[in-house]
């Protein structure tokens, strides 16, 4: 009978043991269940950091690139106004540039030993010479000035040559006379120059 206590007992703890274990897997597996979830919501959540750092990146560039096109074009059209303002009387310019001829012949076909012996003639040489200087002054205020080329080496990107004439004393190629005034607006040819330059020579 004490026997039969004695199993019954061993049974129940046996049991009771049994029980404790299953709960402790119970538990170990919950507590591992727990930490997997831990672990993908924690790697979702780095993902989700790591594609929202990407996106703000993504942005940064995307909004550096606008930015910097935009300087550019806005740049460009600074740059396109300048240039119009500069040269937009180029045309007309061109047209004034025959009435600057015709009154520097009208003061150079006058000899200086002549201009003081008409008054009519020295008023009238007066009022060319005024008119002529505020030609120029307007010419100025746009930019527009005379090529100074004599005695220079010939460039045919600003002369046109019309003459050759023979000059030991001056090297070949040396413009020793211009026949037409050559014009400048501001960094651009207006007119070319037309010159007569020296061949031969050292």
């Amino acid at each position: 009978m004490k026997d039969h206590k004695n199993n019954h007992h061993n049974a129940a703890e046996t049991a009771k043991d049994t029980d404790s274990i299953l709960n402790e897997e119970k538990a170990t597996e919950k507590e591992i269940a727990e930490n997997i979830a831990e672990a993908v919501a924690n790697d979702t959540a780095d993902d989700e950091l790591e594609l929202l750092k990407l996106e703000n990146k993504k942005l940064k560039e995307d909004f550096l690139r606008a930015y910097a096109d935009a300087e550019n074009t806005k740049r460009r059209c600074t740059q396109e106004i300048e240039k119009n303002n500069k040269y937009a009387i180029s045309s007309f310019a061109k047209n004034l540039l025959s009435v600057a001829d015709n009154l520097d012949r009208a003061l150079k076909s006058i000899p200086e030993n002549k201009k003081d012996d008409c008054e009519h003639l020295k008023n009238l040489l007066t009022g060319v010479e005024l008119t002529n200087n505020e030609l120029m002054k307007v010419f100025d205020k746009f930019g527009i000035k005379k090529m100074d080329i004599l005695n220079t080496k010939f460039d045919p990107n600003f002369h046109q040559v019309i003459q050759e004439i023979e000059d030991k004393e001056k090297p070949a190629g040396t413009v020793v006379a211009e026949l037409q005034t050559g014009y400048m607006i501001n960094d651009r040819i207006l007119r070319e120059a037309m010159v007569v330059v020296t061949k031969g020579g050292k």
